[in-house]
């Protein structure tokens, strides 16, 4: 499909802006999948495109968090065989949908997304060692889980995530933070082959989509200290409610 340069070049916006808030507060594709959705792309393309240009952006963020030394590679090497398997069956049964049920499903979703961005996020100790028990127990069922929901939906995955490795693992949030990077682009990557294998990828506009979002990575990170979380989530807060009521309109109502 065919979408005009004006179309393109809000998209690409909207990109920027979720590579952002990404790199400060997360939940930056609670920002570029509803608005991708408003474009009238097919659902499943939509999370397909956007998985491809987000992996970019998640693989910018990972290369700084591996240089800070906090990726608890332990555990990492042990849940990113898992994600991949739980991201392409979560990948694979997106596919068993029509258009219009996923978008329905999207919809339904996504204040799950919100939910898990916004939940309080506070250091609760020190960083702990992983015991065997969540080495080889818990954290294999949470990549599994976790995993298969990045594939099927994606927003809101990272925070879901990190909340699982401090609260579950006993994490500190930063080395829960870091590892997450490669958990979660491990998991974007395997429900991107699937998703690529099926035809359900434009190319074409992920390109200047994962640039956007790579540029905003990057700005994001640069200004986090000088702006703050807190205000980058109100300003989320107000975005999302209005694609929220956007795609209410567009899948459920406006029929």
């Amino acid at each position: 499909m065919e979408l005009e340069i004006w179309v393109i070049a809000l998209l690409c916006s909207a990109y920027f802006a979720a590579g952002f808030i990404d790199s400060i507060a997360g939940g930056g594709g609670l920002i570029s999948v509803p608005a991708f959705l408003l474009t009238g792309t097919p659902p499943e393309v939509v999370l397909g495109t956007n998985k491809l240009a987000s992996c970019c952006g998640m693989a910018t963020a990972l290369r700084n968090y591996a240089r800070s030394g906090l990726v608890v590679w332990r555990a990492a090497w042990v849940g990113v065989p898992v994600v991949l398997v739980g991201a392409a069956l979560g990948a694979k049964a997106l596919l068993f949908f029509d258009s219009e049920a996923v978008g329905k499903i999207i919809v339904a979703l996504l204040p799950l997304g919100i939910l898990a961005t916004f939940m309080p996020k506070k250091d609760q100790g020190k960083h702990q060692d992983i015991t065997p028990r969540g080495l080889y127990v818990h954290l294999p069922i949470i990549c599994l889980i976790l995993g298969f929901y990045e594939g099927f939906f994606g927003p809101g995955a990272g925070s879901f995530f990190i909340l699982a490795q401090h609260f579950i693992l006993r994490f500190g949030l930063l080395q829960a933070s870091a590892t997450t990077k490669l958990l979660n682009l491990g998991a974007g990557l395997s429900a991107v082959v699937v998703l690529m294998w099926h035809g359900k990828v434009l190319y074409l506009l992920a390109l200047p989509l994962a640039a956007a979002n790579i540029c905003g990575n990057y700005m994001g990170s640069k200004l986090a200290i000088r702006i703050g979380a807190a205000f980058v989530r109100r300003l989320l807060s107000v975005s999302l409610s209005l694609l929220f009521i956007s795609l209410i309109w567009k899948f459920w109502i406006g029929k």
